[in-house]
């Protein structure tokens, strides 16, 4: 039974290293394993609705429950007229000074309409677009600048032990709470608009604990064979 016990967490093991593997390229990954932890950079997303958080600061958003979660992935839409991640989970923000923390939504009659044109993320968090106005009197057109709202970002005391939800998804342990701020105030650095965070998992050293664990499973189950074979031998010499 104990080395039923101890297969079963190797077989763990080795699901969880590979998936640290098969995230290595996900945008805002954080590892499973510290051990393979890397320091996540940028790359161009050429989106003016993606933008990547400063270092050791995340997006806020929720799970598929509906709790609170934080992500680096900054590669945004509108869905609907309502700001989300590439999950399709709203990030949420501050749609004015003194407002609560919610999902960032543009005007539902520009949104209904199709007057929202231009949406962008610029670097202290504002999602804005611009919206054409018509002068009744003389018929001129112009763009109006349209301010939905403006991202929220967390950051977690020092030493925080993370868990990973998903490939970008993460929750801290019970009982931490996060700092909640825009980018850009005392506490944080300004996002970078038309870049997203690339991953925070080191490939290769991804793979080589990967291929660690696959060997100590080997070994392992040559283990359970041997013992196996010498408990068998030790029965047929008692008969």
């Amino acid at each position: 039974m104990l080395v039923d016990v101890a297969i079963d967490r190797a077989l763990e093991r080795v699901a969880d290293r590979a998936q640290d593997v098969q995230h290595a390229y996900t945008p805002g990954a954080v590892p499973h394993f510290d051990d393979v932890a890397k320091q996540p950079g940028t790359s161009l997303a050429f989106d003016p609705l993606a933008a990547a958080p400063p270092p050791d600061a995340y997006f806020v958003t929720t799970d598929e429950r509906g709790r609170d979660a934080y992500t680096r992935d900054g590669t945004c839409r509108l869905a609907e007229g309502t700001l989300v991640g590439p999950d399709g989970r709203a990030l949420r923000g501050y749609a004015a000074d003194g407002a609560p923390l919610d999902a960032l939504r543009v005007d539902p009659i520009d949104n209904e309409l199709g007057r929202v044109q231009r949406p962008r993320i610029e670097a202290d968090g504002t999602l804005c677009y611009d919206r054409v106005a018509i002068d009744p009197r003389t018929g001129a057109s112009s763009d109006q600048r349209v301010v939905v709202g403006r991202l929220a970002l967390a950051r977690f005391p020092a030493a925080t032990r993370l868990a990973s939800i998903n490939a970008s998804l993460i929750a801290p342990p019970a009982g931490v709470e996060p700092h909640i701020g825009r980018p850009g105030d005392a506490v944080f650095g300004l996002l970078s608009p038309g870049r997203r965070a690339t991953s925070g998992i080191d490939v290769d050293r991804s793979l080589d604990r990967l291929r660690e664990a696959y060997l100590a499973l080997d070994a392992m189950h040559a283990a359970y064979r041997a013992n196996d074979r010498a408990t068998s031998t030790t029965m047929d010499l008692l008969k």
